[in-house]
């Protein structure tokens, strides 16, 4: 068995949210976990310039609509690696739809801050975000698409709890073996 397919979703102790993260902030390359081999691998490279903003992972053991497990940008972390479990408190979701081949799929990007037990996140909520770093994250995430022949388009944005339905719904999906 492959231990990172087996990691739980959540800590059980703190309730945070498990994410593995796969491109660290300021990586020029998008890394994937293949789940045959047990690695890491080099999925793609953004354009010159580009690098990602924050840590970019998935939490273990949900599925989302696309088929992967769902996907989380991470705030308020130190320089982090492929492989990093971090502990996060979800803030809230970017309602997104993605368009590849003429087929429009949802996909949605939550966002949460890594917490510790020594280090709580002073953000709470999505709310408590400056207005544009949402605008330059959704800025992110079309331009990154567009250079792969992908429309991506951020439809609205969805609080905590938000959030937490869909973590909810996509651990439901992994364990049921099909999409939420």
């Amino acid at each position: 068995m492959d231990p990172l397919r087996q990691l739980p979703p959540r800590d059980a102790e703190s309730g945070r949210t498990h994410v593995l993260i796969d491109t660290p902030a300021g990586s020029a390359g998008k890394f994937k976990y293949d789940p045959n081999l047990k690695v890491f691998k080099l999925s793609r490279v953004l354009p010159a310039g580009a690098v990602f903003p924050y840590d970019f992972g998935s939490i273990p053991g949900t599925r989302a609509p696309d088929g992967d497990p769902l996907d989380v940008l991470v705030l308020n972390l130190p320089r982090t690696f492929c492989g990093c479990l971090v502990g996060v408190r979800l803030l809230g979701v970017l309602k997104a739809s993605q368009t590849e081949k003429g087929r429009t799929v949802r996909n949605d990007r939550l966002i949460g801050a890594a917490e510790t037990e020594v280090n709580p996140s002073p953000v709470k909520d999505l709310r408590d975000l400056d207005a544009q770093v949402l605008k330059e994250i959704g800025q992110f995430f079309e331009n990154y698409n567009r250079a792969h022949g992908r429309r991506f388009r951020v439809t609205g944005q969805g609080g905590r709890r938000e959030a937490e339905r869909l973590v909810r719904s996509g651990i439901a999906a992994y364990l049921d073996g099909g999409s939420p």
